[in-house]
């Protein structure tokens, strides 16, 4: 099996209120503490800002704003998660962030129609873990083209 197929393999899980999320690790660049954000006006109440990630100007976005319009209480896990999407990297600020498992493409089935909540909208599928679902997330349904095209903008 080649690397890109060994990766391809991983997801990072992390939690939203409490549910557990994953993501492909192919996406993501970093895993950071809350770094100091500033604020940008004129956009979306769920684009926190920017940060300053080893002297890039990075656009944040609260994960909890964008699908249940809650602002995320920063405690000691919150974790902003570096994702690269087309262009582009965005922080996304998530409640923890703490696990990196392996999956088979056979534990990833289609959303299910109905789904109790909200994010049905953002996801790509979910993973049957044993006991656990996890929520795939797809980064391309967070951000619609115009907001990607204003947070490029943000970008230093």
């Amino acid at each position: 099996m080649s690397e890109t197929g060994l990766l391809e393999n991983k997801v990072i899980v992390y939690q939203l209120e409490e549910e557990e999320y994953a993501l492909l690790v192919q996406h993501v660049g970093a895993i950071e503490k809350v770094l100091p954000i500033t604020r940008v006006p004129n956009m979306p109440e769920f684009v926190k800002g920017v940060i300053n990630l080893r002297g890039i100007v990075t656009p944040v976005i609260d994960l909890k704003e964008r699908f249940y319009h809650k602002s995320t209480e920063f405690t000691e896990q919150t974790r902003i998660i570096i994702v690269s999407l087309e262009d582009i990297t965005v922080g996304l600020i998530v409640d923890s962030a703490n696990d990196v498992i392996d999956i088979q493409p056979d534990h990833i089935e289609p959303s299910p129609e109905a789904i109790g909540s909200v994010v049905v909208d953002y996801i790509s599928g979910v993973i049957k873990l044993d006991e656990r679902l996890l929520i795939l997330l797809d980064l391309q349904k967070v951000l619609n083209k115009a907001e990607i095209n204003d947070l490029k903008t943000m970008e230093g």
